[in-house]
């Protein structure tokens, strides 16, 4: 199935660094809100920033979000030292094949990490790239509407 995720895991931190190493994937894309921090928190934990910089020593990375927030990307950008790319309009593949682009990174060589499937795995696939499916990093905390939409948009995974 087009939507079904090459991996789905239940956090970022599950990322097998290894296995996309022996994949050759050169390039990591990160969805924003609610895969790298809590949604519309604008802030990173300490424990996101030491994944991403451990990440660092082995993969380029980039941000790509949707949000079209021009404060709230600041905020995010002084925070790392990682290329943010807004107003992506995934799954739109526009922006992920500038990324590339700009990493001089062939999309099958990179992958799209993200918590939604019908956005991210969907840009991220129709780009030809890895894709990798995490929860919510703040799922925990999210309301029941949130849970519930995320529970029916998993539904068109399943099979």
């Amino acid at each position: 199935m087009f939507l079904k995720p090459d991996f789905n895991l239940e956090s970022i931190y599950d990322i097998d660094i290894a296995e996309l190493k022996k994949r050759g994937i050169k390039l990591i894309l990160f969805d924003l809100d609610s895969t790298l921090m809590k949604s519309k928190s604008g802030k990173f934990s300490f424990k996101t920033l030491q994944f991403l910089n451990d990440l660092k020593a082995n993969f380029n990375l980039a941000i790509v979000t949707n949000n079209k927030n021009e404060n709230y990307i600041q905020q995010t950008r002084s925070q790392i030292d990682i290329a943010v790319y807004s107003k992506a309009k995934k799954p739109n593949t526009k922006i992920l094949f500038l990324a590339c682009r700009d990493f001089k990174i062939n999309p099958a060589r990179a992958a799209m990490v993200g918590d939604r499937p019908l956005s991210d795995i969907l840009g991220g696939k129709r780009a030809g790239m890895l894709t990798i499916l995490v929860d919510s990093i703040s799922k925990e905390e999210e309301n029941f509407i949130v849970r519930f939409a995320r529970f029916l948009e998993r539904l068109t995974i399943k099979k």
